[in-house]
């Protein structure tokens, strides 16, 4: 077993005090208190044998403790951290060790982990990390095709030989947190982790790595598939599972809670305060609380192919019965595919599913979807899932379009740049879309619509900005010009306030480059008219649609601290606040002051490395049972949150064992490459999933 995530914060100075065989005291709150400093304004207190972490005042969003050393870590297995557990409430830490250099960015130089501080104690195991670089991992090192490999086992690298800093902190913290460390112990018990025998494999027969399935040829792991008779034993075991857990019985048929309170039937979702708490309601007035997965698709293990045909053991002729997965996509990721000009790919998860269950497997693949949600306490099929299986109408689900119009050309973002709002084609382009989603608009079983995904929302004047890096001919560049011609009417006026030399209001609009300092306030004025005229569009277009359908907004990821103004914007026109939040729980989440709203997670995820996956995704866990009372804790604090109305995981299978268009070759699924469960993480969601109402309402007992 292969793990590379550690984590750690704290000192190690001073010689090392000796406790049982093999273990050393790399920090103690009694002795070394002085080796501690704090980061992004956390206060530190000496208490009885410990050193107690506040935040009161001002204080960051990183905000914890650091020591700084120069430390050998090499020859230990795992560190332990042992804190003060009275606080009653979840305190999720991020424990990182690092190096000299960091590449933040590339993922180098450090190694982190999630952990909580209200443990009596928390064990970090070491990875073992390649000593030397070979020719096969310097081929598969390219992070955009492949974000894990054999090679790293991780998102990240560090020199173990050399850590020169332990931090441990808390992101966004919230005034009443508190928590308290004691002690740091290294330990050599187990020895240091075993050297994969991969490492030592000549190129000439570690290629190819991938076997027929799309998994890892080199490693065994509990419930691989070796034949196409194993995936017919999943089957039966699953069957029995799933005769054996029929569902929840206190639901309704939308997986509401038929035991609580009745309100009044409207035919369709809708979102109601009720008690302190928001709620859905579902069509038959029942409270729903939205516990789903996102991409319900039997395309979640599509590979690029282009230059990488070697990798793979078996890849079948065009005219093969399993040719027909050179052509499956999912239709949402597709132009992410164009985008970066992919030529061929391969569907691994449709050709297992195909091995799996044969004639009409689709049919019979969204069969088992909806039985597994049912039998899981799952009751949403969310975004970015496949039409086929939501559209048989057993289980309710929200979809998501993006808006593709023309730019703001000046503005950046992970995925797509920003839409000039004020463009006709934006407007335009929400109307196709929904057009194209008529028979989803009115049906009873969808929920809501959430429109675009992690878009960019920089600084509060930076849409203004974007507008003036953007060609003359852009709409909301010529608004601006507009607007501040009718403000100044003369341009030597704006540039005594902006500081500028144009010549003429001709000159501003065909000019493409930053503006000088003092455009700031005019800046941020128009930045939230373009911000206003995004969400406003959206929402008449949605509404004219269907008044009764939910638009469920952005999908920002994280909360858009830098430009605080959006989310005011962003609550007058969304029924529900959207955010994609990868953390251990969501006890520190909060609106800004004055906003009252729904809060929906559109995507959380953790991930381990024990099934022969390369990557753990964003959280990272050790382990099937780690990750799995992760998800458990995540959904508990969702549930006792008064404004989350639901969380939905990042995703329902694994990514492809060889990495989707950007290189996301993550451990996230309930189910892997092959259509198996992950049944430690699926008993805990089923779990949190069939006493979900009890815990929402405050009557668990």
């Amino acid at each position: 077993m292969m793990f590379k995530y550690c984590a750690l914060p704290v000192c190690f100075f001073v010689a090392a005090a000796f406790l049982h065989a093999g273990e050393t005291v790399l920090f103690d709150a009694s002795k070394d208190f002085h080796r501690l400093s704090s980061e992004s304004g956390a206060k530190i207190a000496k208490g009885d044998g410990k050193a107690v972490v506040s935040y009161e005042g001002e204080f960051g969003e990183n905000s914890g403790i650091a020591i700084s050393g120069n430390w050998d870590l090499s020859g230990f297995s795992s560190l332990k951290f042992y804190f003060d557990s009275e606080p009653s409430k979840e305190i999720p830490l991020r424990i990182v060790i690092q190096n000299s250099k960091v590449d933040w960015s590339g993922k180098n130089g450090y190694l982190s982990m999630g952990a909580y501080a209200n443990s009596p104690s928390v064990l970090m195991k070491l990875a073992f990390v390649s000593p030397e670089k070979n020719e096969v991992a310097e081929m598969l090192s390219d992070r955009k095709k492949m974000r894990g490999n054999p090679f790293s086992m991780s998102e990240s690298n560090i020199d173990l030989k050399n850590v020169s800093k332990i931090r441990l902190y808390v992101r966004n913290p919230s005034p009443d947190m508190k928590w308290s460390l004691k002690k740091i112990v290294a330990s050599t018990g187990g020895g240091v982790p075993e050297r994969p025998a991969w490492f030592d494999i000549p190129k000439e027969k570690f290629f190819p790595f991938i076997d027929k399935y799309g998994q890892f040829k080199h490693k065994e792991w509990k419930d691989k598939i070796h034949s196409d008779a194993d995936l017919q034993a999943a089957i039966k075991t699953e069957n029995a599972y799933l005769e054996k857990y029929g569902g929840a019985a206190d639901r309704d048929k939308w997986g509401g809670w038929e035991k609580g309170p009745k309100l009044s039937a409207s035919g369709r979702f809708r979102v109601e305060k009720i008690n302190g708490k928001w709620w859905m309601v579902d069509p038959d007035g029942r409270l729903f609380w939205s516990h789903g997965a996102v991409r319900v698709t039997p395309s979640s293990g599509e590979t690029p192919l282009d230059g990488r045909k070697f990798f793979f053991e078996y890849l079948p002729p065009e005219g093969d019965a399993l040719g027909q997965f050179y052509h499956t996509h999912d239709e949402l990721l597709r132009p992410y595919y164009v985008k970066r000009d992919i030529k061929e790919t391969y569907d691994f998860s449709a050709a297992n599913i195909f091995r799996k269950y044969g004639d009409n497997w689709l049919e019979k693949y969204a069969d088992i979807c909806h039985k597994r949600f049912k039998s899981w306490g799952l009751n949403t099929i969310a975004n970015s899932s496949d039409k086929r299986i939501f559209m048989m109408r057993r289980t309710p689900y929200i979809d998501r379009f993006e808006i593709k119009s023309p730019e703001l050309s000046g503005s950046e973002g992970y995925w797509w740049a920003f839409r000039d709002p004020f463009d006709p084609k934006f407007r335009e382009n929400v109307r196709k879309n929904l057009e194209e989603r008529r028979d989803e608009i009115s049906d009873p079983w969808c929920i809501g619509i959430f429109v675009d995904n992690e878009l960019e929302w920089g600084k509060p004047n930076s849409h203004a900005v974007w507008a003036l890096l953007s060609p003359a001919d852009c709409v909301a560049k010529k608004v601006f010009v507009s607007v501040l011609k009718n403000k100044y009417g003369e341009i030597e006026n704006l540039n005594e306030v902006w500081g500028a030399n144009f010549l003429s209001w001709d000159e501003l609009l065909n000019r493409r480059a930053e503006p000088p300092k003092g455009s700031y306030d005019d800046c941020v004025a128009f930045s939230e008219k373009i911000i206003e005229e995004y969400f406003k569009v959206i929402r008449s277009e949605i509404k004219s649609a269907d008044p009764h359908i939910l638009y469920m907004g952005c999908r920002f990821a994280g909360t858009p601290k830098k430009n605080p103004n959006v989310m005011y914007i962003c609550a007058k026109y969304c029924d529900a606040i959207s955010y994609n939040i990868y953390r251990d729980v969501l006890d520190a989440l909060a609106l800004p002051p004055g906003i009252d709203k729904p809060i929906i997670i559109g995507e959380f995820h953790f991930g381990a490395l024990d099934r022969g996956k390369f990557h753990t995704g964003l959280v990272p866990k050790l382990s099937q049972e780690d990750r799995a009372q992760s998800y458990y804790k995540y959904v508990e604090s969702a549930l006792k949150h008064p404004n989350v109305i639901g969380t939905h995981w990042h995703q329902f299978s694994d990514q492809a064992t060889t990495g989707r268009f950007d290189g996301e070759n993550f451990q996230v699924g309930f189910t892997d490459i092959c259509d198996t469960p992950y049944w430690e993480t699926v008993e805990k969601v089923r779990e949190i999933g069939y006493k979900m109402y009890d815990v929402r309402s405050g009557e668990e007992k």
